[in-house]
């Protein structure tokens, strides 16, 4: 995602998620490419994680402040609604859109579980994408197109799907990098 912050510096730049769920395995994938401006400040962070007891993938684009307080409520949510990770995230997006100070928080989700995969935003959606892939970033778009592009392949299991797209990403998006992260349901 593009950002520029309040004081007119220019913003973090950074992130490419990918979710594939092909079968019955799901795969989430992150860069770890954090730049500043023109700068890459840090080529190795961890954008992708496993929460709900290591049963739920999640993945952030936005600012890492923001995606650390997006996972810490979700978390939350998923503790009063275990095993629902539907409703959990329904109740956050209410939350995320209706208060005051997440409001402002400048951030997308994408979780997923054995079951769903969703794609979360501060506007208040919950979708759930066809074909059962998500990308979000700024070279989401990109690995995106070349996950549809692969998932029908014969031969290519989700992980192979995301790592194949991931790197097409990280040809064509500045913001990218090959340094990634993945976890997988089942592990």
């Amino acid at each position: 995602m593009t950002a520029q912050s309040e004081s007119g510096l220019p913003g973090w730049h950074a992130t490419t998620i990918l979710c594939v769920r092909k079968g019955a395995t799901v795969v989430m994938a992150g860069d770890g490419q954090v730049s500043m401006g023109q700068t890459v400040v840090k080529s190795n962070a961890r954008k992708v994680r496993r929460l709900g007891s290591g049963a739920i993938l999640a993945g952030f684009a936005g600012a890492t402040a923001d995606a650390f307080t997006l996972f810490e409520r979700l978390e939350a949510k998923l503790e009063r609604h275990p095993g629902q990770l539907m409703r959990a995230c329904i109740e956050l997006a209410k939350d995320w859109r209706t208060d005051r100070f997440l409001r402002r928080l400048e951030a997308m989700m994408a979780v997923a579980d054995k079951d769903v995969s969703l794609l979360l935003s501060g506007s208040g959606d919950v979708l759930e994408p066809e074909g059962g892939l998500i990308g979000i970033g700024s070279g989401g778009n990109y690995a995106l197109a070349a996950a549809r592009a692969l998932i029908d392949v014969e031969g290519l299991d989700a992980e192979a799907v995301a790592r194949k797209a991931m790197g097409i990403a990280a040809d064509i998006c500045v913001y990218t990098n090959r340094n990634l992260t993945l976890e997988k349901l089942p592990s």
